[in-house]
């Protein structure tokens, strides 16, 4: 990949990079074909809303936005709110079949769905797109793992060709074993054929080369239809099986239009008036706020992805979702956001420029209008297990692993949140995530005053960098400010940054996370980001992204015993290790041999000590060994202290001034 040119998409992008953007497009396409139609069933909308979803979504994004390599579409994520909705309205989510209740909650969604869309439209004409920063990471997953929980629990039943089942989502998980008991012998081997090809599917790609590019959705499609087709789904009849009669037919198939182009039969207008109750728009702001943030958060992470790191700006991009979600309202599609999982295989797959999203959409119009009978032979039960295996990535066990390790307080956000959306809604189950975590704050000496209002002190060095001083705590709730100054000043001043974080008595793991982003970002613009202090405060796990909380630090104190002459080279040798500061005595003394040998010579001797982390510490030691230790009279010890505060050397006029340690040290 040639990555010296940056791509972009404008008609010059288009014409030269047709070749990647279109192979992408093609089989980003056979992705989202089963995932729209799967996501469009689960939320109780009709399959082809999905499609319009899709369709509408690589049109208009890929016109407005300047997101290059994302794939706007239909997403798991909102299935939950969308059902909500549907249910909220009267509708069944068609588990009983398509009647005039499911037709009402539909249009009654389509509306939700239009106003949704025009809060997002202004809500990125105000550029408010930076509130996606607000968010703590703990809450965000937990919301997702519950929204994974939630969507197994609704498609097992799917799966297994049980119909009629219903429910909260904690009532579903119950029944799951009651659902195997009732499940429909042959629609449940579709399911778990198809289950089985999707966890597996990856292992053999990475083992033949060769199937690494064949997707495994559309591997279930080439063995869940003909398993359909061989027990002749087409057709209602019932078979017997140990016992027991079962019933077969069109029910367990898509339904899809009969003929070429009778999608846009389809075509459904919003119901405006139940915008007269207070229920839809409740879940207006919840399409709102959790569509705008999951979008928000796949774009920047696909931004983190793209292989000539082009920034997208989130403003414009919600801006293209907003309006890309009010066509498709108006239509009969599905809320959209930019889609994390068909992004990341439109990266994998080689796309250059945002024109292989608007081939994706081309490339399901015309499957859709063509050939709708093939569709139409898809089973239920394949696309569920589809769903089944996105609901277990966003629950991964690997999830809870990975949060316990940056830290306790991380893992009791996440599950609260998790058990809170499970047992309430998404809305209250991530403010319940965010007030405990501010909980946390206050419960570890974060001022009130200071959870929303960061208090920072800015000072010139030098002509080309100043220093940001933050006081108190730096913490999710007071990083947008607090972001703000930052690139006023480095990247709109264009001006080199010090973050001093020393006086602060907590920097929270979101945080920890925004400033390992704003290194990359200041990085990209040519300028020098660096945060100092971090080792006066105590990391509460051993992740680099944990919270770090004013307390003991744990440090090692290296002393060194040798010849006064070597003083300042062997000084300077440390500092280039990452010692800030030292301490210098004279003394004198001699070395084992010549008092054995009564023959004891008074030498000129410096003592000197660094207070340092474990890793300094360790070059330190690397330096000394392999520099003087065979040639010079050195003497080294170490110590294992807590430090109540340390401080790094500051910068003055240009000058480095030694500082040593100040405050009470605690022997180990």
């Amino acid at each position: 990949m040639n990555q010296t040119e940056t791509p972009r998409g404008n008609l010059e992008g288009f014409k030269q990079y047709l070749k990647y953007d279109l192979v992408s497009g093609f089989l980003v396409f056979l992705i989202a074909l089963p995932l729209c139609l799967g996501i469009s069933l689960a939320s109780g909308y009709p399959p082809i809303a999905g499609i319009f979803t899709a369709i509408v979504g690589s049109v208009l994004a890929t016109l407005i936005s300047n997101s290059e390599l994302t794939i706007k579409g239909p997403a798991a994520g909102l299935i939950v709110i969308a059902i909500g909705c549907i249910e909220d309205f009267g509708g069944n989510g068609m588990t009983g079949g398509w009647d005039s209740a499911d037709l009402y909650a539909y249009k009654a969604a389509l509306a939700v769905g239009v106003v949704a869309a025009v809060m997002q439209i202004l809500f990125g004409f105000f550029r408010a797109g930076i509130i996606g920063e607000f968010f703590p990471s703990a809450a965000v997953h937990g919301m997702l793992a519950a929204i994974g929980v939630t969507i197994i629990a609704k498609q097992v039943p799917v799966a297994l060709g049980v119909t009629g089942a219903g429910g909260e989502p904690l009532e579903m998980l119950k029944s799951i074993p009651q659902f195997f008991m009732e499940a429909n012998p042959a629609i449940a081997a579709i399911g778990v054929v198809s289950l089985m090809i999707m966890f597996f599917w990856p292992m053999i790609g990475k083992r033949i080369s060769v199937l690494r590019k064949v997707p495994s959705p559309l591997v279930v499609l080439l063995v869940a239809i003909p398993m359909g087709m061989a027990f002749d789904l087409l057709h209602s009849h019932s078979y017997t099986l140990a016992n027991h009669d079962y019933q077969l037919g069109e029910q367990y198939l898509v339904n899809m239009p009969k003929r070429a182009f009778g999608m846009f039969d389809d075509i459904t207008m919003p119901d405006f008036s139940v915008l007269s109750q207070f229920k839809a728009w409740r879940w207006a702001g919840m399409f709102f706020v959790i569509g705008t943030l999951e979008s928000l958060l796949s774009a920047k992470a696909i931004d983190l992805l793209d292989p000539w790191k082009r920034k997208a700006n989130m403003d414009r991009d919600i801006v293209a979702v907003g309006l890309a979600n009010l066509c498709s309202a108006s239509v009969g599609g599905l809320p959209m956001i930019s889609e994390i999982v068909r992004s990341k295989a439109n990266i994998d797959n080689g796309a250059r420029t945002r024109f292989a999203d608007l081939w994706h959409g081309i490339f399901l119009l015309a499957c859709v209008a063509l050939i709708p009978t093939v569709l139409h032979r898809i089973p239920l039960a394949a696309l569920a297990a589809m769903l089944v295996y996105t609901g277990y990535r966003l629950a991964h066990p690997s999830e809870f692993i990975h949060v316990w390790r940056i830290g306790k307080e991380q893992l009791l956000i996440f599950v609260t949140t998790l058990v809170m959306v499970l047992a309430t809604d998404l809305l209250i189950g991530v403010v319940a995530g965010i007030l405990l975590k501010m909980a946390i704050h206050v419960s570890n000496g974060v001022p009130i005053t200071s959870l929303f209002k960061p208090y920072i002190e800015v000072e010139e060095v030098d002509e080309v960098t100043s220093r940001i001083v933050a006081h108190q705590s730096a913490v999710f709730s007071n990083w947008i400010p607090f972001r703000r100054q930052i690139e006023e000043i480095g990247l709109v001043q264009r001006r080199n940054l010090i973050i001093d974080v020393s006086n602060t008595s907590i920097v929270d793991h979101s945080v920890m996370e925004k400033l390992d982003e704003m290194e990359r970002d200041f990085a990209e613009e040519g300028l020098k980001f660096e945060v100092r202090g971090l080792e006066t405060l105590k990391p509460l796990a051993e992740n680099p992204h944990s919270a770090r909380k004013r307390s003991l630090s744990m440090m090692r104190r290296v002393t060194i015993v040798t010849a006064a002459s070597l003083e300042v080279e062997l000084v300077a040798e440390c500092m280039k290790c990452g010692a800030s500061g030292y301490t210098a005595m004279e003394c004198h003394g001699s070395g084992r041999r010549s008092v054995v040998d009564a023959t004891a010579e008074r030498l000129e001797l410096v003592r000197l000590e660094f207070m340092v982390p474990t890793d300094v510490c360790n070059r330190i030691l690397d330096v000394v060994r392999r520099n003087y230790l065979n040639i010079h009279p050195v003497t080294a010890c170490i110590e294992t202290v807590s430090v109540l505060r340390s401080q790094d050397s500051i910068e003055k006029s240009g000058d480095r001034v030694p500082a040593n340690i100040a405050g009470s040290v605690l022997e180990h």
